[in-house]
């Protein structure tokens, strides 16, 4: 065996600090990681400068992270920011919760722009309503930092449930303003 099949094998924790720089959180950036199956906490030590978000995932690679990963027990990519400009959306997060299930610490960005809508096609959509019959990961708090998100009273509710859905034992965000909001109505 060559030294990095070992590392692939063996490694179980790694934590990606750049104090001086943001990391791209990009698909260059997980091509690198995905090798290391037996992973169990991926840190991502990012947070995002100036007006451009250090998180480029989309859907599908998140999903790839998370299909590629499945020992997963924490996945902190990054600190969520207030940008709202990311391409990935909540059903990130439910992929993340069907093949990543043993995930107990989740901190990602995506865009809360239409989340209740989103929310609500994850629940009619045939695809998705497959996955929602899958065993899920326990995820008792979701880490959304400062994930900008405005809601009407209404769509309270809406997103709870769809949130529920998504992660079953969910209890609360580590966020501030709405999400705080949204945790105490859990």
């Amino acid at each position: 065996m060559t030294p990095l099949s070992r590392m692939e094998e063996s490694l179980r924790a790694l934590r990606v600090e750049a104090p001086s720089i943001a990391p791209m959180i990009d698909v260059f950036f997980i091509s690198a990681i995905r090798i290391f199956r037996n992973l169990v906490d991926l840190n991502v030590d990012s947070y995002c400068r100036g007006e451009r978000c250090a998180f480029e995932l989309d859907d599908d690679n998140v999903t790839e992270l998370a299909v590629a990963l499945p020992q997963l027990e924490s996945l902190l990519l990054g600190y969520p920011c207030d940008k709202n400009t990311c391409v990935a959306m909540v059903i990130c997060l439910l992929h993340i919760s069907v093949h990543s299930i043993k995930v107990e610490k989740l901190g990602i960005h995506f865009n809360a722009t239409n989340i209740v809508g989103d929310l609500k096609a994850i629940s009619v959509d045939p695809r998705f309503q497959e996955f929602l019959l899958l065993p899920r990961c326990q995820l008792q708090y979701l880490g959304v930092t400062k994930i900008p998100l405005v809601l009407d009273e209404s769509d309270f509710e809406t997103v709870l449930d769809g949130m529920r859905s998504i992660f079953p034992s969910l209890r609360g965000f580590s966020g501030s303003n709405v999400w705080g909001e949204l945790s105490r109505k859990m």
